[in-house]
């Protein structure tokens, strides 16, 4: 039956009439066939047939046409009703309908809504107007047989959740074709893809930013939902993110990531902000009057090493053994703790040395010249005199400070050749063969000292990484680093004297530090000096990490009661740590920080050593494996290495590279029957993955 005022639309359909209802969210025409007990059988414009309860047509009911019209004239009616309803709803402004109404009803029917665009509105404007209003979700919601009119402030919650959606929904969309366009591309070594296939801006910038967010934690839930679906299809790879960086360029080739997570910044660039009160450190450290300290005092280090921080000079003893003097850089004397520069120099805690550059803990003009112990230029030294005697037992140790002036900055190279007797006219280092002698006479009476108190001692080759080109075309060489182990060992002894000396004197005199812990039973047959495979393997499964801690415990692998650092208070911020409190006893008559104070720092220091230490491992170790595929690709088949076998089982064989430093397993059926610990073998390797550090081992053959 018609409804006055409004042409067509009918309360009771009836066969004949034409209907709407919802299907998939959307609005759906349709032509009464039959009515009967609240069912309706109904025609679908597609020539389909359907079955619908009544109370589920929507509130727009109508025309309402003759039973008897055929099929095809049906189909056609609706058609053309579809099209004109469909014109209608586009002119309608739903948003200027919820302005008329808002704040007058809290809910109105279709037809009221209708008439405040049109007066006195057909069944087609009704039918188009509540199309438009169900597509308005922003606005209104349909309870039937009305729709209820949301507030201002519903608006503007749903607004803002439709706006994420559509964002989410090109996030998804176009960021899962972009990320599958960067995978291919990242596979097949190929250019970015054409940049006109980037997505839009916002989308880019988000897409962006969760990447470099997942490089620097892989295990962060931000946008974890997100992820999952922009990265639907590609593999689960850890380094997936950075992968699709690199391959969009939004991060270079062989990018640190690890310094990156360390959240260190590389190079000296950092300091800048920080030059006047650099200058004023700088002032202070050349013109605080300090007693001169005589003594030829030494230092050994690589030849490019230019933050010098230990030196040391050395004399016989009367009645045997050795009266040793550390000289140690002293940044702590004037060293502004608390400052601004303090704050950015803790949190990078250490220096870190990597192929392709240093980044000092310090800035550059003070670790690598103020305070740097450069030959032949007075500095401020922490001293600590060591009496040893001659089976390698410290007498004593003493801390001071004073002014002294090194006579020479040597390098390992000329040291070895002046201790092995192979120098030439020109060595500088050849005029202190004396102190040299004596040095390495109490290194090796002090190694054997701890070797008796247990000291397991792992000695391997160093090899030197350099790169050249840049970039994509960055090339990688290997080489052995000069083998010096006389010199070596008479710096790493004189450094750990002074280390386990200054723990002792803090001991006595009640003086809070820090110390390098490694508090395990080890077997005593571990005891001793490693240098093969197998004999390196075995005793480091029987070692754990040491640790930095606030109490003075053993440290095992040194063989020593305690182990407090602090020879290398330009490169460790834990060692500045040490230096301060020991001048504070000796100035102050008391140390800068509590036992509480230093172990309230450790948490914060320890989480930043940890850090910076992944990245000094695991970026050499990058630059191996690429060493490696590099040669691989070049020679091919022919690329063999020399190998070591460290330890064996049934089902696996672990192999040292003995020139590269790196341990592979690989399957024990490539190697033969027999295979035992120290044995040598060629290997071809292959499937080298620089991020992952992983590599198989192709074939062997026993060299």
């Amino acid at each position: 039956m018609a409804l006055g005022g409004n042409a067509g639309l009918v309360s009771y359909p009836g066969a004949g009439c034409v209907v709407e209802f919802l299907q998939g969210n959307a609005p759906q025409i349709a032509w009464v066939m039959e009515e009967q007990k609240g069912k309706l059988r109904l025609l679908l414009p597609n020539r389909r047939e359907t079955t619908l309860a009544a109370n589920r047509i929507l509130p727009w009911a109508g025309p309402q046409y003759g039973a008897s019209m055929g099929r095809d004239d049906a189909c056609a009616l609706l058609a053309e009703r579809k099209r004109v309803r469909d014109e209608l709803a586009s002119l309608v402004n739903p948003e200027e309908l919820w302005e008329l109404a808002q704040g007058e009803v809290e809910k109105a029917s279709a037809v009221w809504l209708a008439e405040l665009a049109e007066s006195n509105p057909d069944v087609d404007h009704i039918a188009a107007c509540g199309q438009a209003l169900l597509a308005c979700k922003t606005h209104f919601r349909f309870q039937p047989p009305d729709f209820e009119i949301f507030t201002l402030e519903e608006v503007e919650r749903r607004r803002a959740e439709a706006e994420a959606r559509r964002e989410r929904e090109e996030l998804v969309g176009g960021g899962a074709e972009w990320f599958r366009r960067l995978w291919e591309s990242s596979q097949q070594h190929k250019e970015s893809p054409d940049p006109a296939l980037t997505p839009p801006e916002p989308v880019r910038t988000r897409l962006e930013r969760m990447l470099r967010s997942r490089i620097l934690d892989p295990e962060t839930q931000e946008d974890d939902v997100l992820w999952k679906q922009v990265s639907k299809g590609l593999p689960d790879d850890q380094y997936l993110p950075l992968l699709l960086a690199q391959a969009w360029g939004i991060v270079p080739e062989h990018y640190n990531f690890w310094l990156a997570r360390a959240e260190y910044e590389e190079g000296d660039a950092w300091s800048s902000s920080f030059e006047d009160e650099i200058n004023a450190l700088v002032e202070r450290a050349s013109s605080t009057e300090l007693k001169e300290c005589p003594g030829t005092f030494l230092s050994i280090d690589s030849a490019s090493t230019r933050d010098i921080d230990d030196a040391f000079d050395i004399a016989y003893r009367p009645e045997g053994g050795w009266v040793v003097t550390v000289a140690l850089a002293c940044p702590a004397l004037v060293w502004p703790f608390g400052s601004p520069l303090d704050r950015v120099v803790s949190r990078r805690a250490t220096s870190i040395y990597l192929p392709e550059g240093d980044s000092h803990m310090m800035p550059e003009a003070l670790g690598t010249d103020a305070f740097s112990l450069l030959a032949e230029q007075s500095r401020p030294v922490f001293l600590l005199k060591c009496e040893v005697d001659a089976d390698g037992n410290i007498i004593s140790c003493h801390p001071d400070i004073a002014r002294a002036t090194l006579q020479a900055n040597l390098s390992y190279v000329d040291c070895e050749a002046v201790l092995t007797g192979q120098d030439a006219g020109d060595n500088p280092a050849r005029i202190y063969r004396e102190r040299l002698q004596a040095g390495l006479d109490f290194a090796q009476a002090r190694q054997k000292f701890r070797v008796a108190s247990g000291a397991v001692i792992i000695e391997k080759p160093d090899v030197e990484i350099s790169l050249t080109g840049e970039g994509a075309d960055i090339e990688v060489a290997l080489e052995p680093y000069p083998y010096t182990p006389h010199a070596q060992l008479l710096v790493s002894e004189m450094m750990i004297l002074a280390n386990a000396g200054l723990a002792a004197w803090a001991q006595q005199e009640g003086v809070p530090l820090l110390y390098r812990t490694q508090d395990v039973a080890v077997p005593r047959e571990f005891a001793g000096v490693w240098r093969s495979a197998p004999d390196i393997a075995r005793v480091v499964r029987a070692m754990a990490p040491a640790s930095l801690d606030s109490t003075p415990r053993p440290h095992a692998g040194m063989g020593l009661a305690a182990y407090s650092p602090v020879t290398s208070p330009l490169r460790r911020y834990s060692d500045l740590i040490n230096e301060a409190q020991t001048l504070g006893k000796l100035l102050d008559g008391k140390a800068r920080w509590s036992a509480d104070e230093l172990a309230s720092m450790l948490p914060g220091l320890r989480l930043r050593l940890e850090g910076a230490g992944l990245v000094q491992r695991m970026r050499p170790r990058y630059w191996k494996y690429l060493y490696i595929r590099q040669k691989a690709r070049v020679r091919g088949d022919e690329c063999c290495w020399e190998a070591v076998v460290a330890e064996e089982n049934d089902s696996f064989v672990s192999i040292s590279l003995p020139r590269e430093q790196l341990m592979v397993r690989a399957k024990r059926h490539l190697f033969g029957e027999k295979v035992f610990p120290g044995q040598h073998f060629m290997v071809r390797l292959g499937k080298v993955n620089p991020l992952q550090g992983e590599m198989s081992v192709m074939a062997a053959r026993e060299a």
